[in-house]
């Protein structure tokens, strides 16, 4: 079995204080791993202690910044997998404060893929990387073969990150894996704004019985990954083989508007309800319009397809927040 697989291994997991972090790394303690989870708990970046709190005594945690190479030194020795999820997901924060996103989605990239090549050779990488890199869609379903044309800093970065793995991969053999996730949802996602997606901060308003806020006309077509479908994905993913220095789309079947998403959460919550409001100017330029991903490249090669319809996941997603509000916001 997959998941025994990792008994006894040592994991380290970046932003593992982080929404699909924590995730992980509750799937992994379960499974009787070692797991170092790592951190730099920047307020806008999602970490936040209470995400692992089910096994907040099972893993170390390791505050620290992946920009510092001396710490990355330490914690990356004598681990066997390393799940590279740390980084800056806004776009927009990205065309903000391009530096930032540069030292931490393609510099620090570059200190972490040294270290591995220095000081651990033989562990295995996952790297978390974004359907954004491919700009605008020319046809939907997008797959791996679809043209690279980022249209804001963060998906430039996020591509220069991948490159490094592919090429580190290839060159000095520290395996590598990449996987391109499209929309994440699920318990410990960020919902104080929409630095991470705009589920969040639509599930914030949904359950403060506010409207949640559709910019243009809403017919942006989106597909959604549970984030339970999304950690299955990481885990065959490092348990691969032959696989690596490979680039593997996450996606669904399931394609919804942003109308007809807004529609099916407001039926999930009694007095739920939406508006629609002019695109703002900084985001109209550097939306994607309609996406959706194809991932029977990653089926056919470890076996992997979502299993979670959106109504069931958007379920469990909004239980949890009901329950622990007043940790996220």
């Amino acid at each position: 079995m997959i998941m025994e697989s990792f008994e006894n291994k040592k994991v380290l997991i970046t932003g593992g204080l982080g929404f699909i972090g924590s995730n992980l790394a509750i799937r992994l303690v379960g499974t009787g791993a070692n797991v170092t989870l790592v951190d730099s708990l920047i307020p806008q970046y999602g970490g936040n202690l209470w995400n692992i709190e089910p096994i907040k005594h099972l893993a170390r945690v390791n505050i620290s910044d992946v920009r510092d190479p001396f710490s990355l030194k330490c914690l990356l020795q004598g681990q066997d997998y390393l799940f590279n999820m740390a980084g800056q997901t806004s776009h927009m924060d990205s065309m903000e404060d391009p530096e930032t996103d540069l030292d931490i989605n393609a510099r620090a990239q570059l200190h972490i893929l040294e270290t591995c090549r220095h000081f651990n050779q033989d562990i295995k990488v996952v790297f978390a990387s974004t359907r954004q890199i491919y700009g605008r869609p020319i046809r939907i379903p997008v797959d791996e073969s679809h043209p690279l044309a980022p249209v804001d800093i963060n998906g430039i970065h996020k591509l220069a990150g991948e490159q490094y793995h592919r090429l580190y991969n290839d060159v000095y053999g520290v395996r590598s894996i990449i996987l391109r996730l499209t929309n994440t949802y699920g318990p410990r996602m960020r919902v104080v704004d929409a630095r991470q997606t705009f589920l969040g901060v639509w599930i914030r308003r949904l359950l403060e019985n506010q409207p949640m806020v559709i910019f243009g006309d809403g017919s942006q077509l989106r597909d959604y990954n549970y984030v339970d479908d999304v950690v299955d994905a990481l885990v065959l993913a490092a348990r691969s083989e032959r696989f690596d220095g490979e680039v593997y789309n996450l996606g669904n079947k399931e394609l919804f508007s942003l109308t007809e998403t807004a529609e099916l959460m407001a039926g999930l919550q009694p007095g739920g309800t939406y508006e629609y409001a002019p695109f703002p100017p900084q985001r109209k330029t550097i939306d994607i319009g309609d996406y959706q991903g194809d991932y029977r490249k990653a089926q056919r090669a470890f076996g992997w397809e979502p299993k979670t319809p959106f109504v069931e996941g958007m379920k469990t997603t909004l239980a949890y927040y009901r329950e622990f509000h007043e940790k996220y916001w």
